[in-house]
């Protein structure tokens, strides 16, 4: 949606979709305004829950079978595995992703890698594409008047024309831009705990490529999956921006993350929306 602060204060039920980094405050501002009469939907929470449900589940399975305890009871039927995904825990869509390499470290090999790259990116895109119907659902069966779309960090990455229509006409895009501390602050913390991460192929090819080269490696069995996602992550960071900036340019508008770190109720989001739309997205 592209509407001036005036129009924004007049809409009589707000619809914001929230882009950027994961850990420059998307979640942290859904979960406060979802206590104030905003429905808060999680890109990642639908991805986990409707479209890789399944593939997550035949994972953990997989994973059980290696033990024969659990493989015995499974084939008996004795014991029932599901899914517990929340907003607030969605570790079982992280852990599906995996991470490349050393199998013997929990790594996985380039192919079953890529394969579940793919089906997260067509997952992601149907996610995105659920919105309208999702802000539907939050007016009609919920009585929410407002919403949020909390989308995940990747959303940059889809390529896809059909997702930023869709967001566009029915969101108002708000790009939060890390700072330079809080990049740092990100850098640090996946140097701390690496977890794993969609990448666009053409970049993760280009990046295995160098790295492999430079740790004079052979196979990617032999990459140290944590090693890898510390090292390629600044460079995914760097990657990403020009194409968060990019989607603000063309279709939202931007804030900082020292901006978004103020904002204490829903009147503080309002009065950041429209500071946004005042000044076109431009900082």
């Amino acid at each position: 949606m592209r509407l001036t602060p005036a129009e924004y204060r007049e809409l009589p039920h707000r619809r914001v979709t929230l882009l950027g980094m994961s850990g420059v405050g998307k979640t942290y501002l859904s979960n406060m305004l979802r206590r104030e009469d905003w429905f808060h939907y999680s890109g990642d929470y639908r991805i986990g829950t409707r479209y890789l449900s399944e593939p997550i589940l035949d994972n953990i399975k997989a994973q059980a079978m290696q033990v024969r305890f659990l493989r015995d009871l499974l084939r008996a039927d004795s014991i029932q595995i599901i899914n517990n995904i929340t907003v607030d825990n969605l570790h079982p869509v992280s852990s599906f992703l995996g991470k490349l390499g050393n199998p013997e470290r929990g790594g996985l090999s380039l192919t079953e890698f890529k394969r579940r790259q793919t089906l997260h990116h067509a997952a992601e895109v149907q996610a995105m594409l659920d919105v309208p119907d999702f802000i539907q659902k939050a007016q009609i069966l919920f009585d929410y008047p407002h919403f949020i779309n909390d989308a995940g960090g990747s959303v940059s990455e889809l390529d896809s024309p059909e997702v930023l229509e869709t967001l566009t006409r029915h969101t108002v895009i708000l790009y939060i831009r890390a700072t330079e501390e809080n990049r740092r602050e990100l850098i640090a913390r996946a140097e701390r705990d690496p977890k794993p991460l969609y990448y666009r192929e053409p970049f993760l090819d280009e990046q295995l490529t160098q790295y492999m080269s430079r740790h004079d490696l052979e196979y990617v069995a032999q990459i140290d999956p944590d090693d890898f996602v510390r090292w390629v992550f600044p460079r995914l960071l760097e990657a990403r921006l020009p194409r968060y900036e990019a989607i603000a340019r063309d279709h939202g508008y931007t804030v900082l993350s020292s901006e978004v770190a103020q904002v204490r109720s829903a009147s503080d989001f309002d009065d950041l929306v429209q500071l946004a739309l005042d000044r076109g997205g431009r900082i």
